[in-house]
């Protein structure tokens, strides 16, 4: 159930049932925030659930008295598990919560079946036609619409004010109540005369039905929203065929697989869990995280992910990651942690929602006093001010200003985890749209990350030949994870192997170890020049080889002993051992070259085209970062940047008041992606830097970059006309109905429809398709 949260907290989610507005949104969190050890509560009514957290090294809250203070507000709640294949928000599906009688659906056709015969003959009557039931016909059909398909709005109305707040329901409870009551009042003492006054029956019950109907309609669409979820989890089968050590496969559950399991997956089936090819060959679509149509080649010794769909051939893997470690675990928890957390437009909504209530019933008495009493030359008419002040609450629902800023973000961060881009939090997606400098990391990032060695020179006199170079080199290398030292290793692949003592490796600068007695260094040009070292003879080689955009890194040596080159084989000579002076000098240079990603420079131009401006950011020589970046069109170049440095670029770019987006793979890309208005990690990176980052690429594509943007900017454009829509709704509205032009059953059509209209606004984002990809979209809903 608890999960570590960068920030040092654990936290749970709760699935919270019942809520109807931005209004009830406020209440669960005040209820949330004052149980013990809450430290922060989240609660979404667009996906009808609560995330809370609390300090790791705080008391833990207990989620029974958690859910038992919800409900004790007016809703139900049970906490979801991580383990658990219930979607976040599963509370939207229209007919999850059916009664024992009849589901929501059906309760909408019913109220619709009674009030029908109220409303036929007031849309009759402009025409002539009368075709107006008597009074207690009205009275009987009114009355199961009121009190028994409208009795939530009562209760949850009658939570809320025991709470001290309003809601939504506690509205539509007043008006219709309201109308109902002026018109069982009106028929009691009128209902023998021969020409009774006009009843307002169909007021309340049309009402109602109106309500009834648009939230059953926003509940159906706010399912729609989930469908990314829903897509993912499909993507995880139930069982997997299991290998038993007698060679016989077994069916097993997904939750009993265990670390170092042999499973069996067939054509045509998917990958049940994160693996390896221990037997077989195929072609597997892994299209759910790279974003690419086409099957790819898997043999044995690679690894394999959880959902992708296995083609021709029959495997055998060795499960290597299960349950909420697995790649797609990983990326459902994203998703849902960025659908549950709030955009900071939003605080400033329930701001608003927080008095809107109040004010709301305000202005309706307000409205009431003003016809009844006449005031402002008004004609004192109670019935009529009794009407209005209906109007004016029924009108004013918050419904709608509660679902504007969720919705968008759901189904906008949907759209993206379909097509590779996993958006942590609100936050960075809101902030992303401002961003006009991004900042790249070039090796793995714009670059392959698989450098080759290109090049190897030998400094002039010093007796060695290239393959004495390679082999100190791979000696001083072997030790190191670095890209550069795997280039190196797979160049000495067959040289036999000198071994290496006291290695050590020094942050930015290279690698320092006793090889052979020798105390040799091999690094960047910088900690060379830092050391004193006389590079002139191969300076010119250098420089041309950096010209070419290849990395340069020399080989030193702080003292040179005959025996050392003796030791090393052929080519070396005593006697030109000898005339090399004690103290650091220059052995050779090696020279790596690292293909660009494909759809690298058309990434830049993507961003250019935005308009926004781009800086490569290196540790690599200033020569080799300018070359890639004329490659590339990039803006600007920052090199021989120490990984300690990185976050004092971005900030010195910050300082000049720019948005900032950081774009990086590996650990020491991790405090630069922190320092960034937004930090964008490539998911084939460390998980350090996927951590420290608010986006991840799944494809590491520098071409989601620009995508990302570009949905930030569309998402929040649609986030700002739902919140325009919500307010104008109200601001239109409710003059309207105070001046008596709106009639009850006109503004509780119109309630209804302001909060559909916001969800089938947010609902369009979910055709959004990235523009560097004409391809499949990562994940099809079910």
């Amino acid at each position: 159930m608890n999960a570590a949260t960068p920030s040092h907290a654990l936290s749970c989610t709760l699935a919270i049932d019942g809520m109807s507005c931005a209004s009830c949104v406020r209440r669960v969190e005040k209820t949330l925030l004052k149980q013990a050890g809450v430290t922060l509560a989240e609660v979404n009514l667009a996906t009808e659930s609560a995330r809370i957290e609390w300090r790791a090294d705080g008391p833990v809250p207990d989620t029974e008295q958690l859910s038992a203070a919800i409900r004790k507000a007016g809703f139900d709640a049970h906490v979801l598990q991580e383990d658990s294949n219930e979607d976040v928000g599963d509370n939207s599906d229209p007919n999850r919560h059916p009664t024992p009688w009849l589901s929501e659906g059906q309760q909408v056709a019913l109220a619709a079946l009674l009030s029908l015969p109220l409303l036929l003959p007031m849309l009759a009557a402009p025409w002539g036609v009368d075709w107006m039931l008597p009074g207690g016909w009205q009275l009987l059909l009114a009355t199961p619409v009121q009190f028994v398909l409208g009795a939530r709005f009562y209760r949850a109305g009658w939570h809320a004010l025991r709470a001290g707040s309003g809601n939504m329901d506690l509205l539509v409870a007043i008006g219709t109540s309201a109308a109902f009551g002026l018109s069982l009042g009106l028929w009691l003492s009128n209902h023998h005369d021969s020409h009774p006054p006009h009843l307002y029956f169909e007021s309340a019950a049309v009402v109602i039905t109106l309500v009834r109907l648009g939230k059953w309609l926003e509940a159906r669409a706010k399912h729609r929203t989930l469908a990314a979820i829903t897509a993912l989890r499909a993507l995880s089968p139930d069982v997997a065929q299991v290998l038993g050590p007698d060679g016989q496969e077994s069916t097993v559950a997904l939750r009993q697989l265990r670390v170092g399991n042999r499973v069996v997956v067939r054509p045509g089936e998917r990958v049940p869990v994160d693996g390896v090819i221990l037997e077989g060959r195929s072609h597997l679509d892994e299209s759910l995280l790279s974003g690419e149509s086409l099957p790819v080649a898997r043999q044995e010794g690679d690894a394999v992910t959880g959902g992708a769909v296995n083609g021709e051939g029959r495997l055998v893997l060795r499960v290597r990651a299960v349950g909420t470690e697995t790649t797609l675990a990983r990326i459902i928890r994203l998703v849902e942690s960025a659908q549950a957390k709030k955009a900071p437009i939003q605080h400033r909504v329930d701001a608003i929602s927080a008095v809107f209530v109040p004010v709301v019933i305000v202005l309706a008495l307000l409205t009431l006093l003003a016809w009844g009493l006449g005031w402002g030359g008004l004609h004192a008419d109670w019935t009529q001010a009794l009407l209005n002040a209906v109007a004016v609450l029924v009108i004013a629902c918050p419904c709608a200003l509660g679902l504007a800023t969720p919705a968008a973000l759901m189904v906008g961060t949907g759209a993206a985890a379909r097509h590779g881009i996993l958006i942590k939090d609100a936050q960075a997606l809101e902030l992303a749209r401002r961003i006009d400098w991004v900042v790249f990391d070039k090796t793995g990032t714009l670059t392959l990350g698989q450098p080759s060695l290109e090049a190897m020179d030998v400094q002039p006199g010093s007796g060695l030949d290239a393959t004495q170079l390679l082999r100190m080199a791979s000696a001083l290398q072997r030790g190191s994870e670095h890209p550069l030292a795997r280039a190196v290793l797979k160049a000495a692949q067959g040289l036999a192997e000198l071994s290496a003592e006291q290695w050590h490796a020094v942050p930015g600068r290279g690698i320092e170890a006793q090889v052979a007695g020798q105390a040799l260094k091999m690094g960047s040009q910088r900690w060379m020049t830092e050391l004193g070292v006389d590079l002139s003879a191969l300076h010119p080689r250098a420089t041309d080889l950096q010209a070419q955009g290849l990395t340069v890194a020399w080989l030193a040596s702080t003292t040179v002993r005959p025996e050392l080159v003796e030791g090393l084989g052929a080519g070396a000579s005593t006697g030109s051992a000898r005339t090399v002076s004690e103290g650091t000098v220059i052995l050779g240079l090696l020279a790596f070259g690292d293909q660009l990603k494909p759809g690298a420079k058309a990434a830049v131009a993507q961003l250019h085209a935005l308009g926004v401006k781009t800086m490569l950011l290196s540790g690599d020589h200033l020569s080799a970062v300018q070359g890639i970046a004329a490659q590339l069109g990039i803006d600007a170049v920052r090199a021989e940047v120490l990984p300690a440095d990185k976050a004092e670029a971005i900030r010195t770019l910050q300082a000049q008041g720019h948005i900032v987006a950081m774009v990086g793979d590996g650990l020491n890309d991790a405090p630069a992606l922190a320092a960034a208005d937004v930090g964008i990690a490539m998911a084939s990176g460390t998980d350090v830097a996927m951590h420290s980052a608010g986006i991840t690429l799944v494809r590491s594509d520098p071409s989601s970059v620009a995508d990302a943007i570009d949905l930030s900017r569309r998402t929040t454009r649609t986030l700002h006309q739902n919140l325009f829509w919500a307010f104008l709704y109200n601001v239109i509205g409710i003059p309207l109905a105070a001046m008596g032009l709106l009639n009850p059953v006109i503004a509780g059509a119109a309630m209804a429809a302001s909060s559909v209209s916001v969800i089938g606004n947010a609902l369009r984002l979910a055709r959004w398709r990235p523009a560097s990809e004409a391809l499949t979209p990562i994940l099809k809903a079910k």
